[in-house]
């Protein structure tokens, strides 16, 4: 099992400095995480064992096993309900009448693997580009003040270098904030059309999953149809055709067994539950960036949160002073610095931008 999930290691490690938050580490990390080891997990035959084992007379099994497995199987939904040794060989499976009965073929076991792999790769994209707008940017800012234990010659010297970049660039990070802004906004984007994704490879079937897995359980065992068994048949049906020995085409009915659709169930059933979660918190994520961005206000709440043994004159006096992209550095920045390096920061701004305003009220006077 180990070797299995091994290769998702790396994205289990912890970042020295945070350049984001829990919603967006949710997208990245672990939904990447998820999505990767279920990759591995439906293609791991030691748990599994083969995708599909059919049988049918006449025609030999590994022939018969290829065929389906690339043309597809299908079940008839007329066959879902009745009593299985009695009424059909298992749900879906049954007589039908070719040209007359619905039957449902499911084309999507062969690209399972490879969609949920493709899926990660998506979750990771906002992640990927707003690594690389960042630019490594927060961690030199922040370089050993996250340490409580450093020395104060070096602590002073770093805390100068940090204060005098603030002071320099003021008012000139906004680009930098909207870009996080808009990796958010991809995120929320993302999980949506993941959701209308899924749903469209399930051939419509993934919208009301989850919901049609809770409803189940709650239905007279005669009438309720299992949307597992719906959706994921573990048994489908395959017609083979070829020529026999006077030329004539002969089809033949043959019974296959799909282990694999006890896995993709359960993938799926979990996944509808983790993207709703997940598409309501962006949504909450995005509602509260709107409201920041709109809010001087909250923004000042914002930072007397994070600076908390800050003085609140100070606090104010330095969230006055910054737009939303100083602002957003400067919140970033309380997230990794040591709340006491991180006060003695919050003081030396507000002494910086006072002198500042001080200066400018005394220069008309002293011309």
């Amino acid at each position: 099992m180990f070797d299995v999930f091994g290769s998702v290691k790396g994205l289990l490690k912890i970042d020295q400095v945070c350049i984001d938050n829990n919603v967006f580490r949710m997208h990245y990390k672990a939904t990447v995480i998820i999505l990767i080891a279920f990759s591995l997990l439906v293609t791991s035959r030691q748990y599994i064992g083969d995708p599909i084992d059919c049988i049918v007379d006449e025609i030999p099994l590994g022939v018969m096993d290829t065929y389906c497995w690339i043309y597809s199987t299908f079940t008839v939904p007329e066959r879902l309900t009745g009593i299985t040794g009695r009424d059909v060989v298992q749900p879906g499976v049954g007589s039908h009448v070719e040209g007359e009965d619905e039957v449902k073929y499911h084309k999507y076991y062969q690209w399972v693997c490879f969609v949920l792999f493709f899926q990660a790769i998506l979750f990771y994209v906002p992640r990927y580009l707003w690594k690389s707008w960042e630019g490594g940017r927060l961690k030199m800012l922040v370089m050993d003040l996250n340490s409580p234990i450093v020395n104060d010659e070096c602590k002073n010297d770093r805390k100068k270098i940090l204060v005098d970049y603030f002071i320099g660039n003021l008012n000139r990070h906004n680009f930098y904030a909207f870009r996080f802004f808009v990796c958010e906004a991809l995120n929320f984007v993302n999980v949506i059309g993941q959701i209308y994704f899924v749903d469209f490879f399930l051939d419509g079937e993934f919208s009301t999953y989850g919901s049609d897995v809770l409803k189940f359980t709650e239905l007279e065992p005669d009438e309720r149809i299992d949307p597992m068994a719906r959706v994921f048949p573990k048994v489908t049906k395959c017609t083979f055709h070829k020529y026999g020995p006077s030329g004539n085409v002969q089809k033949f009915d043959g019974l296959c067994v799909l282990p694999l659709n006890i896995v993709n169930e359960k993938i799926y059933v979990f996944l509808w539950f983790w993207f709703i979660i997940l598409s309501i918190m962006s949504g909450i994520s995005l509602i509260y960036r709107i409201s920041v961005v709109a809010g001087p206000k909250l923004r000042h709440l914002l930072l007397r949160a994070r600076s908390r043994l800050a003085e609140s004159e100070e606090v104010e006096l330095v969230a006055n002073k910054c737009n939303i992209g100083d602002w957003f550095l400067l919140y970033q920045l309380g997230k990794n610095i040591d709340p006491l390096i991180y006060k003695e920061v919050i003081s030396d701004l507000s002494r910086e931008m006072g002198g500042d305003e001080h200066s400018a009220h005394k220069r008309p006077f002293d011309a």
